[in-house]
């Protein structure tokens, strides 16, 4: 292809579109006079009366030298002047003029030889006040060292928003010379940036003239490729005096410091308020289940995104955890982010796995210490998983770097917090460490006293029921069914019980008590009082005379507080003789009729002393029901008694005619879930024709 020229025809040149004037000359106020040969001014522009002060018709045709110089200087300019016009050779420099009105300047002068198409030759004066000379000068000299200088970053661009310059700072801020900025536009250089938000600023920043101001700019540069640095970018749309837009001025200031500062001082914030959170949302019950998920709810998303709480088998059963080789864990809790498929890798709540010696939780409470991946490979993901089956899935959830922290309290290890992350871009780093650590040990300590709590409540359990009654085989008249159901797992152990005693004359003593306080303590004082009541029923005593005996008894058990319900049933006679010590009243069920509470005095509780206790008789025939419970089946904290007795009686009622094991169970599923508040004993009787044996529920 060739080169296409600007000629018109007949080769004459194109003129160029007039391009705006620059501002420059404005500026200075160059002033322009022209002499003949013989010194005598001929030409004198507007600027010329502004320096000089002498208006056209008093300067043409003067002698300039004895119209703009003192006389003292006559012989000097006459001399400059004559060299000028026969050499030809430009003189540039300072002279003292002297105004109109008096005064004395130094005027910067540019002359120069003028020759017309006649051959007559004239002098050109371009006179620049030298105040305003300099004034530029220092200017421009001082922007030229503040450029080159600053450590600030600055550049100009055209209108198209191409590099017209940059200085050293943006250079080394950028990693590229000045000579690969010339000339290309922002979206080539800019490469690590969001170019087209950025140019979008620019260009508004054109069109508006609204500069903007310390806008944070975040990213990696060729300079620094492995360091995020952060920035405040400010631009400017730059005119001359009469408004026309040269370009844009962009100005860098590296802020990465006092971003990374910010930064750190948010995450200390942050991390601060997550221990504040752990510490009032771990540890609020005594179960190893429950403060396990608590500390996963905690770390997850915040710290990790997938998080799985291991606790040593050993631990749970009171032994010392093996420092060496495989190790066995049963999972308390798992939560992730997202249900994806690095939380189906982790083992199920509640199941024992076994990691050999090789994988990265075993060495973690093997060693006490903590265990970072910072960046995962597919051989580390098949030391953290179970197999090679979780490690795919590990891989395909985007697990990118794992953390293991040891759960260690009073010197003992417990087990792990296992820590992965997947959509969180960011590697666990020292810091996570720290935190990780920290949370780790408020679990501990509320891990270690759940399981010593445990420990003992299963003592106390264990105890309880071996001292609860094995049914009667054989009870002349009488259907029997019973129940005791602990309080939940974060609740010790109380005192309830429940007995049903042969009597002489095939008479039946039905008794159920509760040992108010919980633990062995309520436990042991419960089988002291079952095995006293045993004794006195076979005294064949009266209930009231029984519970007499029994509180006097209890008055020498320190601390001792129960209440109790003891009945008699004579099938004989179809009577129940009841007495209350303080106790719930039993509830009563006859054919074809609801439910309803008896009306019996309710005495005091037994170890209070001193009071005396009723004997009521009812009458107990065939088809009648009698239901005796401890408080735990009908008091809670969050619903009125008389509802909850009222819910007692419509199961009983819509029940009547069930096996009594199945009531009994209904009974249980109307008001007590489970993990209730308190223990529950329940006894249900029901009675039958004499001469039928006893059916046991």
């Amino acid at each position: 292809m060739g080169t296409a020229d600007s000629s018109g025809p007949g080769g004459r040149p194109v003129a160029a579109p007039a391009a705006p004037p620059s501002g420059l000359l404005d500026l200075l106020n160059v002033a322009a006079v022209v002499l003949d040969a013989n010194g005598r001014v001929v030409f004198w522009s507007p600027q010329a009366e502004e320096l000089f002060g002498y208006a056209p018709e008093e300067a043409l045709g003067q002698f300039a030298a004895r119209l703009l110089v003192h006389e003292e200087h006559w012989d000097e300019v006459i001399k400059l002047f004559a060299e000028v016009m026969e050499s030809g050779a430009d003189w540039a420099g300072a002279f003292p003029i002297r105004h109109k009105g008096g005064s004395t300047r130094m005027v910067e002068f540019r002359n120069m030889r003028l020759l017309d198409d006649r051959g007559d030759t004239y002098a050109l004066g371009l006179a620049v006040d030298q105040g305003t000379v300099e004034e530029v000068e220092r200017d421009v000299a001082l922007s030229t060292r503040l450029v080159s200088q600053s450590p600030i970053g600055l550049a100009i661009l055209d209108p198209d928003l191409r590099y017209l310059t940059v200085n050293p700072a943006l250079e080394r801020m950028h990693g590229l010379p000045a000579a690969e900025h010339i000339g290309r536009r922002v979206s080539e250089v800019l490469t690590f940036m969001d170019t087209e938000a950025v140019e979008e600023r620019l260009r508004h920043v054109l069109e508006t003239g609204e500069p903007l101001f310390d806008r944070h700019v975040v990213g990696r540069t060729a300079a620094d490729p492995d360091h995020e640095h952060a920035w405040a970018v400010s631009y400017y749309r730059l005119e001359d005096s009469a408004g026309r837009v040269l370009g844009v001025a962009h100005s860098v200031i590296d802020v990465t410091e006092r971003h990374q500062a910010a930064l750190e001082a948010a995450q200390a914030r942050h991390r601060l308020a997550l221990i504040a959170r752990a510490s009032a949302a771990i540890g609020t019950t005594l179960d190893v289940a429950q403060t396990a998920r608590e500390l996963a709810d905690v770390v997850v998303p915040d710290l990790a995104d997938v998080a799985a709480v291991h606790v040593l088998d050993s631990a749970l059963h009171g032994r010392t955890a093996p420092n060496e080789g495989a190790a066995r864990f049963r999972v308390a809790a798992v939560m992730a982010a997202d249900p994806a498929d690095a939380a189906r890798a982790a083992d199920p709540p509640g199941e024992l796995a076994t990691y050999d010696s090789d994988r990265l939780v075993t060495q973690c409470v093997h060693s006490r210490e903590p265990v970072l991946v910072a960046h995962t490979t597919p051989g580390d993901l098949r030391r953290i998983a179970r197999d090679d089956e979780a490690a795919s899935l590990l891989a395909a959830a985007g697990v990118h770097s794992y953390l293991a922290v040891p759960l260690v309290a009073r010197g003992e290890v417990l087990g792990a917090v296992d820590l992965k992350r997947t959509s969180n871009p960011k590697p666990f780093n020292h810091d996570d460490v720290l935190l990780a650590c920290e949370l780790a040990a408020r679990a501990a300590v509320c891990i270690d006293n759940a399981r010593w709590y445990q420990s003992v409540r299963n003592t106390a359990l264990t105890l309880q029921r071996s001292l609860l009654p094995e049914p009667p085989s054989h009870l002349p008249g009488l259907e029997i069914a019973c129940r005791y159901q602990p309080a939940g797992a974060a609740i010790e152990i109380g005192g309830d019980w429940f007995d049903a005693i042969p009597l002489p004359g095939d008479k039946s003593a039905l008794v159920v008590g509760d040992v108010m306080g919980s633990g062995i303590r309520a436990a042991a004082t419960m089988g002291q009082l079952r095995s006293a009541t045993r004794a006195f029923a076979h005294l064949d005593l009266a209930p009231a005379e029984v519970l007499r005996h029994l509180d006097h008894l209890t008055e020498d058990v320190e601390q001792t507080i129960a209440t109790c319900v003891y009945c008699v049933y004579d099938p004989h006679r179809g009577q129940c003789h009841i007495s209350l010590a303080g106790h719930l009243p039993p509830a009563l069920v006859r054919p074809g009729r609801s439910a309803e509470l008896l009306d019996l005095p309710t005495g005091v509780p037994l170890g209070v002393g001193g009071a005396p206790f009723e004997t009521t008789t009812i009458d107990f025939r065939p088809g009648d029901q009698i239901a005796l419970y401890t408080d735990g089946l009908v008091e809670t904290r969050n619903e009125p008694i008389d509802a909850r007795l009222n819910t007692l009686l419509d199961a009983l009622t819509a029940t009547r005619a069930q096996d009594l094991g199945e009531t009994c169970d209904r009974v249980l599923d109307a008001l007590r879930p489970p993990g209730g508040e308190d223990d529950v004993a329940l006894l249900i009787a029901r009675a039958q024709p004499h001469g039928h044996g006893a059916g046991i529920g």
